[in-house]
């Protein structure tokens, strides 16, 4: 595999997995105990830290590229593996 799809393939599981990291450690202003400015949305965080939130991205996306890399080197689960539907019935039959 060359270095460019590794990159590829980081760059899209970063990508996912920042999006799974969005609500873990958001508290609201209602959870913080602070005024909320008026017009402000009920769910809108107090403290959002994108680099927090980035730094553990970057580390689930590492390891599920190392294991996407991994699986690919030495075919632990194929398609074959997770092709669940019957085959249809050939012409002999």
């Amino acid at each position: 595999m060359q270095i460019t799809s590794i990159a590829a393939i980081y760059f899209l599981f970063f990508v996912m997995s920042g999006f799974m990291m969005l609500p873990f450690g958001v508290k609201t202003a209602d959870e913080a105990g602070i005024e909320k400015v008026p017009g402000q949305a009920d769910s809108a965080p107090v403290n959002f830290q994108p680099g927090k939130v980035a730094a553990r991205a970057s580390i689930v996306a590492a390891v599920a590229t190392a294991l996407f890399v991994a699986n690919y080197t030495y075919g632990w689960i194929t398609a074959a593996d997770i092709d669940f539907l019957p085959k249809p019935p050939s012409a002999a039959d």
